[in-house]
């Protein structure tokens, strides 16, 4: 059974398309990019996955919600979307296991959310025009004033929100008395990365996005790991210039998503809006060297150049998306450092990417 509210609520697209559904979660007014995940699992730790900090997330699956929400499923302290879209999305729910539902979870995390949307028609729309600005209001009907309220929302490109969403404090886990010693460079980090680095053995200190090499250095890693995190990675010029000192000192280095894309910029790679994103938990990555297939759960608006990587010399491209060929991995020739585009911590079913993690560790002994 679907939410039982019948307060509406609209959903207005930055072309001008106006949606009309019912309101979910908090009342209020919410704002964001507006992208899709093709999931039909995990919603939770969707929600709460700091990549997606600023956004506005269609969620493709028809139901969302049917089985509750529960505390331990969460990848950060609290749900980073700006608001969620859906077709159903439940207040009801059947697992035992299970902490509260869905309508309950969002009023807690002040999380406005529009139900009864053709999520199929409007997913289709955001693949044919690309990535817009949305507003989606259950207070405000009056049309004119929403778009009024949507022209002065900042468009995605262009726009640096890692630090927004990286720890204020360094914080550590794990053993300390292990030799695996790894800086985290957490620029929106996952806590599922965070627990694969662990369960390695690893003794891991988080650190502020901004955070000098020097500062970094201080821990006395034997191998650095460059987050995942939200936003348009080319105005990051202070990563740019740590993963560089990082390359330079010849240190074991790991990067996932955005750290992908640090890692590019890193060598002169430019990093581009991508037309729509990557966002689901089926998406099948070819290993170049293995030649063999993952499925791969994947959160990313932003790309690497294609042309310049296979222009690079010094680059390997390690893994390609085999529905559009875009790189989804790469590794230095001359330096010890690789990093994917997808999320290798994630279980979209199967485990196929968790080796990642161990060539990490086989990396940091080899050096």
């Amino acid at each position: 059974m679907s939410n039982s509210s019948t307060k509406p609520a609209i959903l207005i697209l930055e072309d001008g398309n106006v949606f009309y559904g019912k309101a979910f979660g908090k009342i209020g007014t919410a704002t964001g990019e507006v992208c899709f995940n093709t999931g039909m699992t995990g919603y939770q730790e969707v929600f709460t996955d700091p990549s997606y900090y600023g956004q506005v997330l269609i969620m493709n699956s028809v139901h969302i919600g049917n089985y509750g929400v529960k505390a331990a499923d969460v990848e950060s302290d609290g749900v980073k979307v700006k608001a969620v879209i859906g077709r159903n999305l439940e207040d009801k729910y059947s697992r035992f296991m299970a902490d509260a539902s869905l309508q309950e979870y969002f009023e807690a995390q002040q999380v406005v959310a529009i139900d009864g949307i053709d999520t199929r028609a409007l997913v289709a729309h955001i693949r044919t025009q690309g990535a817009m600005n949305c507003i989606i209001s259950s207070e405000i009907m009056d049309v004119e004033q929403l778009k009024a309220d949507l022209k002065k929302v900042p468009s995605m490109d262009g726009l640096e929100l890692a630090s927004v969403v990286s720890t204020n404090e360094a914080y550590y886990l794990g053993d300390e008395n292990s030799n695996l010693r790894i800086a985290v460079l957490d620029f929106g980090i996952k806590k599922n990365i965070l627990n694969c680095l662990v369960e390695r053995g690893a003794y891991v200190k988080v650190h502020p996005a901004k955070t000098s090499f020097e500062e970094l250095e201080k821990f006395k890693p034997v191998g650095y790991f460059i987050s995942n995190g939200p936003g348009d990675p080319a105005p990051m010029d202070y990563a740019v210039k740590t993963v560089k000192q990082i390359l330079a000192a010849n240190k074991p280095l790991f990067g996932i998503c955005l750290g992908h894309q640090l890692l590019a910029l890193a060598n002169d790679i430019a990093t581009f809006k991508m037309h729509h994103g990557h966002r689901g938990l089926n998406h099948p990555v070819k290993n170049i060297i293995s030649g063999k297939s993952e499925i791969t759960t994947q959160n990313h608006g932003f790309g690497v150049d294609p042309k310049a990587v296979r222009a690079n010399n010094n680059i390997e491209i390690t893994h390609v998306n085999l529905n559009d060929d875009s790189i989804e991995g790469i590794r230095l020739k001359d330096k010890p450092a690789f990093s994917v585009q997808y999320h290798p911590e994630a279980t979209p079913g199967p485990h196929d990417s968790r080796y990642l993690f161990d060539e990490f560790v086989a990396l940091i002994n080899a050096n």
